[in-house]
């Protein structure tokens, strides 16, 4: 069976979005306030952290994944779509959390991020879809 090949500006793109994820997971996971910090909230509470460190496992789990599928195209490209997904999710959520004056700049960081990071990933599944 022919396999076509990967593009490779796609693939370098959908493998540079899945290392930024498993970056911020690990940091949402074992640094969490300071993670939270950068990202622009306040000090959180328990709760908070909790959440913090739910989304964590969740973004280190599937970067994770999509870099162990980066040399087997079509799977690869249904975690693209899949990470794209939850950043456009997440883009969402940021924003409704924008309405809160005391979650502001942390909302609007989190949709310029999440919608940046799922135009790029639709852009990397497409890349991918085409070669």
């Amino acid at each position: 069976m022919l396999r076509r090949r990967t593009d490779p500006l796609g693939r370098e793109v959908a493998l540079t979005l899945a290392g930024g994820r498993v970056a911020l997971g690990v940091g949402a996971l074992f640094a969490t306030q300071p993670t939270l910090g950068v990202l622009g909230f306040a000090e959180t509470d328990g709760t908070g952290r909790a959440l913090a460190k739910l989304a964590g496992g969740r973004d280190l789990a599937l970067g994770l994944f999509t870099l162990a599928l980066r040399d087997d195209r079509a799977p690869l490209r249904g975690a693209v779509l899949t990470a794209a997904l939850l950043d456009g999710a997440d883009a969402i959520a940021f924003g409704l959390a924008a309405r809160d004056p005391a979650a502001r700049r942390a909302g609007l960081g989190g949709v310029a991020s999440g919608g940046l990071a799922a135009i790029a990933g639709l852009w990397a599944w497409r890349r991918l879809g085409n070669s």
